[in-house]
């Protein structure tokens, strides 16, 4: 599927509670950021609709035999609903494209696949995973037990629903627990769809419920709630730091927290071919046009390829095309809102101000309906430059020189935040001794961003959070354990 008629998505403007579809007091206006169109109503879930889907999940976990199946007949059910969600890509990728920054031919070959091998690699880890027993004198045995928390609360950012969504959703269902997911407001009907195809593979209905809201009423009423063991959490540091002191203060209970990034991409001047490696560099910054929580917003190159580098960015940036998410010729998809389009030009031009020079883009394209910003670079910036420390979330790249290591580790270090880097070289032990170097949670090295290798695990440093997604580590996080000793009679 490479387009289709926004118009003709139909969309359930509900909560998805003990497996149904159910109306609440309440209503947000969703717009669609490809043309700035209002096209739903969401219920907005107050604390006692929270309390209720939370309590029916609870429920379902008590009642249902999810948690205490054999773990293989976990994985089976799991299995069934990855291949129901690849099958039903005509009905689910319109519904994420319409009111998302993803564009559908992206989110048919992209999104979709990830999401139903997501699902399939925690389901194997199922039955892969359990308690241990430890060392103790020779009449004892003592042991540690893997059980679920019971309800794990997810709140998913706007940017992937489906690909967020299912990061937070199928660990923990795979562990045995049940799930309240509240998707963004501003992109909340895919996740709908998923969980009804969850049910529709035999998961026991309640176990995986989709409540709508606002993070201030819905958000923060889940993270408050008693029976959430845990919550999960992908969105800004600023909001992450607001859930994590509410979980302190209600709780105390777990998060998990993939928060916001200022990602350097280091490029040395011995990469094999320029042409190639700025190409990977502009993917990085304008894919989803810059709203990627790891995007590479900040290009750190050896001087002496600086002004080749630069012409290839700029051919790039100036070649990509505006426009809907919904039409295959869109080579550059929307922001989110046109507030958010406003604060990243807010950005740019107080950057600018402070000394920045704009090499293309820095202003919004006028004229198509929705919120576009031009793709940005900024050369002449210094490291207290706005755009340089600020998390812009949009498709602006800073430009800084270095002439040797110690210089690029020194640029890339950055106070606030430690999500992701790149490092781009054709030396091998330069490449590890960046690696060694970087003070962040992930580092690609000649690449930049994630794989379908959902072995490996995802988090940041520093205030870009706590606690990892995908990998084991994200199953065991939806895990508690208990510790038994026991005396063995003579």
């Amino acid at each position: 599927m490479n387009s289709f008629d926004p118009n003709s998505v139909n969309v359930r403007c509900a909560h998805f509670i003990g497996g149904e579809y159910r109306d609440s007091s309440g209503r947000i206006d969703v717009s669609r950021p490809s043309d700035g169109q209002a096209y739903a109503e969401l219920p907005l879930a107050d604390a006692d609709t929270v309390d209720e889907v939370v309590s029916n999940a609870h429920q379902a976990f008590v009642s249902s035999d999810w948690a205490s199946r054999p773990p293989r007949e976990r994985a089976r059910v799991m299995r069934r609903w990855a291949d129901l969600i690849e099958a039903d890509a005509q009905i689910l990728a319109p519904l994420e494209a319409v009111g998302s920054t993803r564009p559908v031919k992206d989110v048919v070959g992209w999104d979709i696949p990830y999401v139903a091998e997501g699902i399939r690699f925690f389901a194997e880890l199922a039955d892969k995973h359990g308690g241990q027993v430890a060392a103790t004198q020779t009449d004892r045995l003592g042991m540690q037990i893997a059980e679920p928390y019971g309800v794990i609360g997810a709140i998913a950012p706007w940017n992937f629903p489906l690909s967020m969504g299912h990061w937070k959703v199928a660990p923990a269902l795979a562990a045995g627990n049940a799930v309240v997911l509240k998707p963004s407001e501003m992109t909340p009907f895919s996740s709908l769809r998923f969980a009804e195809l969850a049910v529709q593979a035999g998961l026991p209905a309640g176990m995986f419920n989709v409540v709508q809201g606002d993070g201030r009423t819905t958000g923060d009423a889940i993270c408050r709630h008693p029976r959430i063991g845990k919550v999960t959490f992908t969105g800004s540091t600023a909001t992450g730091a607001s859930i994590m002191s509410t979980c302190a203060l209600t709780g105390p209970k777990p998060v998990t927290l993939e928060l916001g990034g200022k990602s350097p991409q280091i490029v040395f001047a011995d990469v094999p071919d320029i042409e190639r490696t700025a190409h990977t560099v502009a993917l990085a910054i304008t894919g989803n046009a810059g709203q990627v929580c790891v995007s590479g917003s900040r290009l750190i190159i050896q001087r002496s390829i600086l002004e080749p580098f630069v012409a290839y960015l700029k051919r790039y940036f100036e070649a990509l095309r505006p426009g809907p998410t919904w039409t295959a010729e869109s080579t550059l998809p929307p922001i989110i809102s046109r507030l958010q389009a406003q604060r990243i030009d807010g950005i740019v031009q107080r950057s600018v101000q402070a000394g920045a020079e704009v090499i293309t883009g820095g202003q919004l394209f006028e004229g198509l309906g929705g919120a576009y910003y031009q793709p940005t670079l900024l050369a002449g910036v210094n490291s207290q430059n706005p755009a340089v420390l600020e998390e812009v979330f949009g498709p602006v790249l800073t430009i800084q020189c270095f002439d040797d290591e110690a210089e690029a580790l020194a640029l890339a270090a950055h106070d606030t935040y430690g999500l992701a880097a790149g490092v781009h070289t054709a030396d091998l032990n330069r490449a590890l001794r960046m690696v060694r170097g970087l003070e962040v949670g992930t580092v690609w090295v000649n690449r930049y961003g994630r794989s379908n290798d959902n072995i490996i695990p995802t988090g940041g440093y520093k205030r870009s959070g706590i606690g990892k997604d995908l990998g084991r580590e994200a199953f065991e996080a939806n895990l508690r354990f208990k510790s038994v000793l026991i005396d063995i009679a003579h």
